[in-house]
């Protein structure tokens, strides 16, 4: 069967807004290929089973006129189009799936109207039976009262939809509700309508839940809020099993109109809060007044009263009837570590990790800091990594923080503080390595390194001291360590000559920087002696420090080894006096590392980067002006001489032509006597006077030497 004939017998389903996140990813879902599930469609059964490989549906959907984007997962796309085409594109369709779920505005929910109103006239032409699928929000049940007074925590069930009582903002919701319900069942109905009520979605990137993804991601705050008691149960749903809900509904079109979609959790938003955070953020959670959300700017008033739900649910047709392979059943709070990586991943918020390697003074803590400032990434130095670990411990143990903290964790913290005191008073300042290396896998397992990313700043030095910070052997537990995956087509034998390492906390880029001895040294002198005193740059320190590096890195095994046996390529840079701000090094290395991996500026930080960059502009345009205005003159000023000269040059030319032509204009006789005989006669008594031997060439002489005088 040929590709034509094969798209043929397949489904034709259309999507409403495929740019959006609910929709989007239903569609992507119904667009995937999949083994297939038995029907009964009270009688009613697929007829085509698709081939394995082979998408089960060919979906259809509309865009928003500023999308750009090309969905692969779309048979068509049509942006925002007029409705005379947007109700032939939903006659071609077999199934039509309006989402209207709590994102949606009241145009969307005036359209699916529109749309299951125009379908209903037109069903009598149908030439095969249509099936319209809304699919709504459980907020349509926020105001229902319980069926048991005695026992109002009891779950609701599917059947008692008729029940159900919307919240004030969801009544346009429940009407088209109840437009679709009203259509008419039974084998002669051409338009058979299912209504699936959705539970908050999460998943994939997030959508209303994403303000606890971020500011946990984040980590800039020491607690995350919850806004309002937290005790109230949100039914929730992945958004992927949200599509595999309505693709089993098409499938296998099940006898019930109302269809509740939603997993087996009956988490309260505290827990969910406290999960995220626990996972992805600080690990600490407050509570604040449901107003302070709409001041903070966290939430919008309608995603408020979504996250202000209280409502728990039995789902019996997804459970009893539908047979799919779920992504999160057991629901957020139980599957938390697989959805911060999806979140991470779906939003390119991965962890930019970085080594810089060299000799002393070459420049690596100022490209750190640069690196740090352009990524959003967190610079790990040792001495101020310690530093820092003395100051959290002696905090815990005067118990700063009063919340969380307890005798056992303080009797901990001073232990831990005696031994590194202990440690530094017998190595001469110095801690030892064990404990370093304890210190720094505890950083680089930190919610901020792990989450962001960080800048190794000259550390470690030997491939010994990387096997220790590298191998996870100090690590948490193990659901954290991860090795080298081996990916199946390689040579089993070749992968198990490659060292393996721990990737989770390993530096994924590694810059090897390098001067001459002379740069180097010059650099050092030039160092006023009060910083160079304090970064262990005069003479007595620097020279020890630049001959042991030297060494370290002219071994059998040096560090760099270490990462090339591990396919880490260190890339190497060469640090010349002509690039002092290190523009070329930057460059170089964010071409290599690419773009940050991180949220963009806040609206405070785009205020202030849009008032800098209008200075700028503004200095920019002045000066252009100016420049403008300095060539205009100079150009004029050119041209005012250039014509002074040419009038000059013009008059000398007139008065010759005037001449000219006042001697042609006189008569032959008169001209002789002007212009002729009075030389004439001059030079004729000088000659009478001298009596030359040859007069011709005395009068010729004695006229042209007047001539010359003149």
């Amino acid at each position: 069967m040929d590709n034509r004939e094969q798209q043929t017998l397949l489904k034709r389903v259309f999507v409403n807004d495929v740019d959006a996140y609910s929709s989007r990813h239903i569609a992507e879902v119904l667009g995937k290929s999949d083994a297939g599930e038995e029907s009964d469609d009270d009688g009613e059964a697929e007829e085509n089973a698709s081939p394995r490989q082979e998408p089960v549906f060919l979906v259809l959907g509309t865009v928003s006129s500023s999308s750009r984007e090309r969905l692969q997962f779309l048979h068509q796309q049509h942006k925002s189009p007029a409705r005379e085409e947007l109700f032939q594109l939903l006659l071609e369709c077999d199934v039509v799936v309006y989402n209207i779920t709590e994102s949606s505005t009241q145009q969307q929910v005036e359209e699916a109207t529109w749309a299951v109103t125009a379908l209903q006239d037109e069903m009598q032409s149908f030439q095969s039976r249509k099936c319209f699928i809304l699919i709504s929000s459980v907020m349509t049940w926020a105001m229902t009262k319980p069926s048991d007074a005695d026992n109002p925590e009891a779950p609701r069930s599917e059947e008692e939809f008729i029940r159900r009582r919307p919240h004030p903002s969801f009544r346009n919701h429940n009407n088209l509700e109840k437009l679709v319900l009203k259509l008419p069942r039974g084998k002669t109905s051409k338009l058979k309508g299912y209504v699936v009520g959705a539970g908050l979605q999460y998943g994939m990137g997030e959508n209303i839940f994403h303000y606890f993804f971020k500011v946990s991601w984040l980590m800039q705050d020491s607690k995350i809020p919850i806004f309002g008691s937290g005790t109230n149960h949100i039914p929730m749903i992945h958004v992927c099993d949200l599509g595999r809900v309505i693709r089993s509904l098409i499938k296998l079109r099940p006898k019930a109109k109302y269809i509740l979609a939603i997993d087996d959790s009956k988490n309260t938003l505290e827990e969910i809060v406290k999960t995220i955070s626990d996972v992805l953020g600080p690990e600490k959670v407050y509570k604040l007044p449901l107003e302070d959300a709409i001041t903070m700017k966290a939430f919008k008033p309608e995603e408020l009263d979504c996250l202000s739900i209280n409502l728990r649910f039995d789902a019996s047709i997804v459970n009893d009837t539908f047979s799919f392979d779920w992504t999160c059943k057991e629901g957020m709070v139980e599957n938390m570590k697989s959805i911060a990586n999806e979140y991470k991943h779906t939003r390119k918020l991965l962890p930019i990790k970085i080594c810089l390697v060299g000799p002393p003074a070459v420049g690596k803590t100022t490209v750190a800091k640069k690196l740090c400032q352009h990524y959003k990434i967190h610079r790990i130095d040792i001495n101020s990594m310690i530093e820092e670990k003395i100051a959290q411990l002696r905090e815990t143990i005067n118990g700063g923080d009063l919340d969380d903290n307890s005798e056992e964790a303080a009797a901990a913290a001073q232990q831990q503080l005696e031994l590194i005191n202990q440690s530094m008073e017998n190595n001469q300042g110095q801690l030892a390595e064990h404990q370093l290396f304890d210190i720094l896998q505890e950083k680089l397992y930190s919610k901020p390194c792990s989450n962001q990313g960080f800048v190794l700043d000259g550390f470690p030095e030997t491939s010994e001291q990387a096997k220790m910070s590298f191998s996870g052997k100090f690590g948490p537990s193990c659901d954290f360590c991860c090795s080298e995956e081996e990916p199946e087509n390689k040579d089993s034998e070749l992968m198990s000559k490659i060292p393996r390492y721990n990737k989770v906390i390993t530096p994924e880029h590694v810059f090897a920087f390098d001067a001459s001895d002379d740069f180097l040294t010059k650099r050092v002198q030039e160092v006023p002696e009060s910083i160079a005193e304090k970064m262990c740059y005069t003479q007595e320190e620097f020279l020890p420090r630049l001959a042991r590096y030297r060494q370290l890195f002219s071994t059998e095994e040096t560090l760099l080894d270490f990462f090339d046996h591990r396919e880490i390529h260190p890339e190497h840079i060469e640090i010349s006096s002509d690039d002092l701000e290190y523009t070329r090094v930057m460059k170089k290395i964010t071409e290599i590392v690419g773009v940050p991996n991180n949220y963009g500026a806040c609206p405070e930080e785009l205020e202030e980067e849009n008032q800098r960059r209008e200075e700028e502009r503004k200095l920019k345009l002045a000066a252009e002006t100016a420049e403008r205005k300095r060539r205009k003159e100079a150009a004029l000023a050119e041209m005012t001489a250039h014509y002074e000269e040419w009038k000059k040059n013009l008059l000398v030319v007139k008065q010759q032509e005037s001449e000219l032509l006042e001697a042609k204009a006189l008569p032959l006789r008169n001209y002789l006597m002007k212009y002729v005989m009075p030389s004439l006669s001059e030079a004729m008594l000088e000659c009478s006077k001298v009596r030359p031997e040859d007069p011709v060439d005395f009068l010729a002489e004695h006229l042209l030497r007047n001539n010359k005088e003149d």
